[in-house]
């Protein structure tokens, strides 16, 4: 079965990972190579930021091993695409390693970003059409570089917004991925529907996870007395944010599909893999938009940092590291499998499933605000009991009840 070698890919990717990121975490703390704890970190000791390198170091291994595979050369046929993707990961990761070192101004971080979503439209990997339901926009050109362009920038700026806490990114990545993975492979489960497109697109994914999954060991939170000992940095969090999205624009790179003949299945199961990358990214995304409109109302530029991201109001709002973690993996993980039932189920059942899980997810996600309302009307109805200090109530801390 062709998932064995795309599992083998991903596999050399996490192992690759894994062992470079433990060279690094050494050579890091050794030789110090990590700066100083800026006032925005949520962190309360210097840690390396290296983990970006490791992972691409990973990602680079995966695809060459991949390469000698015979049921994966389909992808590359048209080599030109995958050196592409490996260029545009290159970019990023070489600028984000080098902003966690300098700390580089916006505009030359933009710069990069578009210089490799460019490159990636012009060696193909480009939003041809947009698919819609019946038929297909076909795109020209000029207007498919633009869109191209943008939905890169878009998503690995989104991606890197959110990179805040221990983890975060690197699960929230191995959720979407693994669901846009199942999608992808069932398109390309029969071989008439092969193409080389689409498994390209399968194996970006699946390398992806694998790089995820090698660092998250050092990178996750295991305790609030055990933080990570190395961060993706920059590198790794625009290295995401590129492969999530040429994975996906590799998914309309063509336009063979006759959507005339093609049965509903086949069509569902088109559409989804598109949604499903947007419906993942939702949270990211939204938190990319209120920071870029909270920077520009206050005369700064869209890209300077601050303390207002969507993980920082989760702790200030009585939610500990770990638990704000968890609830980023429990959006992401609702929608993700919300987008994939509608691939075995009736759509009104994948609906269902979802809206439950999304009031469960908001639910917990504003427990602390509901138990601090509770101690507050608590402490108004009893005065006789003494005065109760709100301010430092701990609502995950059962003793503060």
């Amino acid at each position: 079965m062709r998932i064995v070698f795309y599992v083998a890919a991903g596999g050399v990717a996490a192992v690759v990972t894994f062992v470079l990121s433990l060279v690094t975490y050494k050579l890091s703390t050794r030789y110090r190579l990590y700066p100083k704890i800026r006032e925005r970190d949520v962190h309360t000791r210097p840690t390396p930021r290296l983990g970006g390198a490791a992972m691409f170091l990973g990602v680079l291994a995966a695809f060459v091993v991949a390469s000698l595979l015979p049921p994966l050369e389909i992808v590359f046929s048209e080599p030109v695409r995958v050196v592409a993707v490996l260029g545009s990961a290159a970019i990023m990761v070489a600028i984000g390693v080098a902003d966690d070192i300098w700390d580089l101004d916006w505009l030359t971080k933009l710069a990069a970003q578009i210089i490799a979503a460019g490159l990636l439209a012009w060696q193909g990997v480009s939003i041809a059409y947009i698919p819609v339901p019946g038929t297909l926009v076909l795109l020209s050109p000029y207007m498919s570089l633009i869109l191209t362009v943008f939905i890169v920038v878009l998503v690995m700026n989104a991606i890197n917004f959110i990179d805040g806490l221990d983890g975060l990114v690197a699960g929230v990545a191995i959720i979407a991925n693994g669901a846009f993975f199942i999608c992808t492979y069932v398109i390309t489960y029969k071989p008439t529907a092969q193409s080389n497109y689409f498994n390209l697109s399968e194996l970006i994914a699946v390398i992806l996870i694998g790089a995820c999954v090698g660092l998250l060991p050092l990178n996750f939170r295991w305790g609030e007395k055990r933080p990570a000992k190395m961060f993706m940095g920059d590198g790794g969090a625009l290295l995401v944010g590129m492969l999530m999205a040429a994975s996906t624009i590799s998914l309309t790179s063509s336009s063979d599909l006759d959507f005339d003949n093609a049965d509903p299945g086949t069509l569902l199961a088109t559409f989804v893999p598109v949604i499903l990358p947007v419906a993942v990214l939702v949270v990211p995304l939204l938190d990319f938009g209120l920071a870029v409109l909270r920077r520009l109302r206050a005369g700064k530029s869209p890209f300077s940092a601050d303390r207002q991201h969507l993980h920082h109001r989760l702790l200030d709002m009585g939610h500990s590291h770990l638990h704000a973690v968890l609830i980023f993996y429990a959006w992401t993980a609702v929608l993700a499998v919300g987008c994939v039932m509608l691939l075995f189920v009736p759509w009104w059942i994948a609906l269902a499933v979802t809206l439950v899980g999304l009031v469960v997810c908001g639910t917990v996600t504003l427990a602390p605000l509901s138990r601090r309302k509770a101690i507050e009307a608590a402490a108004q109805s009893a005065p006789a009991t003494g005065p109760v200090d709100v301010a430092r109530f701990d609502p995950l801390d059962k003793e503060s009840v």
